[in-house]
């Protein structure tokens, strides 16, 4: 059982690492995302509930 679930372990990584191609868009992903959390961190500290994109 253990087995199988390092199977799929490496298999969801290995499709998401695929899908950024390059280090560099895994940066670019990974900054995007913490921008969001970021700006929504912002919105709620400020009281407003919309959810706007800032990009």
């Amino acid at each position: 059982m253990k087995k199988i679930i390092s199977v799929f372990g490496i298999l969801a990584f290995a499709v998401g690492l695929s899908a950024c191609n390059t280090m560099r868009g895994i940066g670019t992903d990974i900054e995007r995302g913490g921008e969001k959390v970021q700006g929504a961190a912002t919105n709620v500290q400020k009281g407003n509930t919309s959810s706007g994109s800032s990009r």
